[in-house]
């Protein structure tokens, strides 16, 4: 992501001052998951000297706060190179999606989960294709959840793995296909032949709607929602729903949804306050000082951080509803920030 030059950003030689590696690291780093604690929660690839890890819903999954959303990330190749230094520094999630849209990006995943495949959680999604518009009947929903079943094959296959932790329902917007029967059958019959271990979704539209029709049935396990710290964020549309609250407004139903056992994985952050290509409407304004839109809900302590206002803007949500953040990270600088914004929201937000 190309980011305005401002004086708090930080270089490569400062990340690696204040990465909090302590004197003999790399000898701890190679016994990382050495001595997990048997207290029935799963732990992959911890280093709680780098990352801080949150469980995520039902799933049990200790997992590190910043998430590696592979999908346009690994597109083409490009930031295959990340890989390896996200699993040195402790993320242990690594979600991708389906090849008609995140072109090649399985593929690409595929030899780093040769490596590491159980030290890490790997999600994968496609959508459950409706005619928009229409109510949803029985032989939509069963033709959505056809398809649907049909690119989980194509995942593994590209993935090179015969089992993904959790498979999503793609971009939803419908409630009532989150709470169709056809879709959870198919979950259930791909559960039972062993190639899912949980189910999610990911909504970047009617996510209030959506996140809501979660709580109605009980076999969800992961949220993935387009949350900012000024609300919703729709991104079809490419604005701000401030009318439906902020993101301490929308805090109840979070924790709802948490009570509930979802796990909330935040995307989207800093989508709206991103500049060309990432900005949709607010990415082609000519006033950069739009990358501070998210300020006015931050006090002096965090304004004063030094960090950049897309470190603000995620370590805000990790501490202000969502579990933990998902990021597309294409360069070095995109992921050090990142990296020291899950690692240390609390310092700021908590």
């Amino acid at each position: 992501m190309k980011r305005p030059h401002t004086d708090t950003a930080i270089n490569r030689r400062t990340f690696l001052k204040t990465s909090a590696m302590a004197a003999g690291a790399a000898v701890a780093s190679a016994n990382a998951g050495a001595d997990t604690p048997d207290d029935g929660l799963d732990h992959r690839n911890e280093r709680p000297d780098r990352m801080q890890y949150r469980k995520l819903g039902k799933t049990n999954f200790m997992c590190s706060a910043l998430v590696f959303g592979c999908g346009a990330a690994l597109a083409g190749g490009k930031a295959v190179r990340l890989l390896e230094r996200s699993f040195e520094q402790g993320i242990n999630f690594y979600d991708v999606g389906y090849d008609d849209y995140y072109k090649g990006s399985e593929k690409y995943l595929a030899p780093f989960l040769k490596r590491h495949r159980d030290d890490v959680w790997v999600t994968s999604k496609a959508p459950a294709r409706i005619q928009s518009g229409k109510p949803l009947t029985v032989e939509m929903a069963k033709g959505a959840a056809s398809y649907w079943l049909n690119q989980m094959d194509l995942s593994l296959s590209r993935l090179q793995v015969d089992y993904v932790d959790a498979y999503y329902f793609m971009g939803v917007s419908s409630p009532e296909l989150v709470k169709s029967e056809e879709m959870a059958n198919a979950f259930f019959k791909a559960k039972e032949a062993g190639k899912v271990g949980h189910l999610g979704i990911s909504t970047h539209q009617n996510a209030q709607e959506c996140l809501e029709a979660m709580l109605e049935v009980d076999y969800y396990s992961i949220a993935m929602i387009a949350i900012t710290p000024a609300g919703w964020y729709d991104y079809r549309v490419q604005e701000l729903l401030e009318d439906k609250g902020s993101l301490k407004d929308l805090k109840p139903l979070l924790d709802r949804a948490r009570a509930a056992g979802i796990g909330l994985c935040g995307m989207k952050a800093a989508r709206p306050i991103a500049l060309t290509p990432y900005g949709g409407k607010y990415g082609k304004v000519a006033d950069d000082s739009i990358v501070f839109a998210f300020d006015k809900f931050y006090d002096k302590k965090a304004l004063n951080s030094g960090w950049s206002p897309y470190q603000r803007s995620y370590a805000y949500n990790l501490e202000n509803g969502v579990d933990v953040v998902n990021s597309d990270m294409q360069n070095f600088r995109h992921f050090e920030e990142n990296l020291v914004a899950a690692r240390d929201s609390k310092l700021y937000f908590a």
